[in-house]
This record gives C-alpha cells, structure tokens and sequence, in this order.
C-alpha cells in the first residue's frame, strides 16, 4: 500500500466512516472505486474494507484510511472524498477535477 497525496479524505467524511466502521465491529477503512455505469458513464462505489489490498494507495485522515485500486486513482486524482447533509439526505460525495460532467445525484460522471 503506497500512500497517495493527491487524493484526500475530509474530516466529515473520516467521521462518518469512524462511526460506521465501530458500529459494525470493521476496521475503518474506506474502498472508493469507480465502475462503468451510471447516467454519466462512470459510477463511484463505497464500502468498508477488511484489509487493502495489493497495488491500493491510501490517504489518511482522523485515523481512517480511504483506499483506491490504480485505476480509481488514475479518475480521481486530484479530487477529494467528502460526506455531506442536506435536506435531500446525507452521502458520501467525490469531488473530482477530472470529471468533465456529472449527475444531478453526484454519484456518477464523464471525463
């Protein structure tokens, strides 16, 4: 696992995945990764992780580490993971300068 400055983790989002991670007894590691799909072409997908995995690099924050296979990285890189509430809910959000065009709902985009 290498770590990797230029993708971030935001503090909200670091909490949120602290608390999620201790309420199902996981440790608080966050996958993102993107997959084909989506109205936009590319989908982002969230889960807690057992462990990283060969070729992941990391970013750290409060103690929770997000991890991104080469590829995700390669998509996002620049960009930020970040959690936000709203009256329409609350979501884990990737802010990402490479992306040339999103979806009204932030969970897919086009480069």
């Amino acid at each position: 696992m290498t770590t990797a400055s230029d993708i971030a983790l935001t503090p909200a989002a670091a909490a949120r995945v602290a608390a999620i991670a201790s309420r199902q007894g996981k440790p608080p590691l966050l996958r993102l990764s993107v997959e084909g799909g989506g109205c936009a072409g590319f989908t982002y997908r969230f889960a807690l992780a057992d462990a990283p995995e060969e070729g992941d690099l990391a970013a750290r924050e409060g103690g929770v580490t997000l991890l991104v296979d080469e590829m995700t990285h390669e998509l996002v890189k620049g960009g930020a993971v970040d959690y936000v509430e709203s009256l329409g809910g609350a979501a884990f959000q990737v802010r990402n300068p490479n992306a040339a065009s999103g979806c009204g709902c932030g969970s897919s985009f086009s480069i």
